[in-house]
């Protein structure tokens, strides 16, 4: 993937990895909250060996001295011998083991020093252990470990407390702040990695850059979404100045111009699968071409389930299938809309093959004419993986034009579709991605549009030649 396609993760599911970020921080500081706050005091002590009256070398060696057995002493601070006087002269609930494991002996390296540190839930207490340890480490030292061999000698070794406990003011752990910035950034990452996965597994169309990925056949334009689109399905008479009209006026331009010279303009509107707006994108489109002055032929070619005149609010039983037949001819079965040059061809009856009346020399007999009088015939037609229809009908006009709805559509849909018109050797004009939402990384860009002010575009010259009755 490309940076933009990362940007595009993170702005998709801002919301999801803010969320899985708050949550993060706030078990950081939960978990922070039910930790028993921790204390640490320290001592020091200074190791000496006494040299009364010796001389420079004596002095040398017992530092020499010193410093060898200070390695061993720190080892001795946490045993029994120091830690037991320490449990019985404080009244500690503690075992020897268990007092151990929270004193801590070191040493700096090449000096004489012993720094005894210990830690407590409470902050007095845990002085009153660090003085008392190293009390009773002064005493096992110079009464037992170094016990002088003359009684009533003094013992060479001293034990000077250079730094005495004092009580904590703030507890060592836990570290709020530190545990709080890690539960953010593992929230955070967790966030990041849902947001990736769910892209990943996510096989629906969403942006351009996903049909531009599946066929090299441009994006002809991008309807954008809208949730009151059942109660006014033909969004370009009901609101012309709205963002979803000017969004079929761009799909109309585009359009226009597409292949000027390759003869009747003539095209077949599909999709993959049903539900996707086809038929809403096919209607508007009709009027979007009527307002520029052109003659415009909508056809119902969806024989299974036509919507044409529903949406545009006209008598549907006498129709194409009618004219396919030779009940009717097809300049009677017409019927004008609005105030412009539209005129809409219903599906009629629903018939017991529509494929085979779709694909017979009939429907030529009806394109011919229509395609000779009409600027333009724009023909629904069901969607191409559930039936064939849009593929026959597609191999005897211009080519087929299809909708894909984003964050409906998958991938393989679409692909199948495409497949299909390859297979039949229809023409695939273009893709109209409908359904965009109109905000975020999804959205598409309809440039910029100044409401309320009378679109002028130049009507396509008509053609001169009309059809003979």
């Amino acid at each position: 993937m490309e940076l933009r396609d990362y940007v595009r993760i993170l702005h998709r599911n801002w919301i999801l990895i803010l969320i899985l970020l708050i949550l993060g921080l706030a078990a950081g500081a939960g978990y922070a909250a039910l930790q028993q706050p921790k204390y640490v005091a320290s001592t020091q002590l200074y190791v000496s060996v006494h040299t009364e009256g010796a001389a420079t070398g004596d002095l040398v060696q017992g530092t020499t001295f010193a410093r060898q057995m200070v390695t061993s002493y720190v080892d001795v601070v946490s045993t029994a011998l120091v830690l037991e006087p320490v449990i019985d002269e404080l009244g500690l609930d503690d075992s020897v083991a268990g007092l151990s494991d929270r004193v801590t002996a070191t040493t700096p390296l090449n000096t004489v020093l012993i720094d005894i540190t210990v830690t407590d839930g409470d902050a007095e207490q845990a002085a009153d252990i660090a003085n008392t340890v190293a009390s009773s480490f002064q005493d096992a030292v110079q009464e037992t470990l170094e016990q002088p061999a003359v009684e009533g000698a003094v013992s060479p070794v001293q034990i000077t407390v250079t730094e005495p406990a004092v009580t904590p003011t703030q507890p060592t752990s836990p570290n709020v702040r530190m545990l709080i910035i890690l539960g953010g950034i593992i929230g955070l990452a967790v966030g990041i990695a849902i947001a990736t996965l769910r892209t990943v597994l996510d096989n629906r169309i969403h942006t351009l850059h996903d049909i531009e990925a599946l066929t090299d056949r441009p994006v002809l334009g991008g309807i954008a979404y809208d949730p009151e689109a059942t109660k006014r399905p033909l969004i370009v008479h009901a609101d012309p100045r709205s963002p979803r009209a000017e969004s079929f006026r761009s799909l109309r331009t585009n359009l226009q111009f597409l292949n000027v010279d390759a003869g009747p303009r003539i095209f077949v509107i599909s999709s993959a699968g049903p539900g996707e707006g086809k038929s809403t994108t096919t209607a508007n489109l009709a009027i979007a071409l009527a307002e520029t002055g052109a003659r415009v032929a909508l056809v119902d070619g969806d024989l299974r389930l036509p919507r044409v005149a529903d949406y545009m609010d006209i008598e549907g039983s006498v129709g194409l299938t009618d004219v396919l037949i030779g009940r009717i001819d097809v300049a009677d079965a017409l019927q004008k809309w609005g105030t412009n040059d539209l005129f809409v061809l219903p599906s009629g009856q629903v018939p017991p093959n529509p494929s085979e009346m779709l694909g017979s020399a009939a429907m030529d007999q009806v394109l011919a004419p229509l395609g000779e009088y009409f600027d333009y015939v724009l023909i629904d037609a069901p969607p191409l993986l559930l039936v064939t229809d849009a593929a026959v009908v597609g191999s005897k006009t211009r080519g087929v034009i299809i909708a894909a709805a984003s964050g409906k559509t998958k991938k393989q849909e679409l692909e199948g579709a495409l497949r299909s018109l390859e297979t039949a050797g229809v023409n695939l004009l273009g893709v109209v991605v409908t359904m965009l939402p109109t905000k975020g990384p999804d959205s598409y860009g309809y440039g910029a549009y100044t409401y309320g002010a009378t679109h002028t575009e130049d009507a396509p010259a008509k053609k001169r030649k009309r059809a003979k009755a």
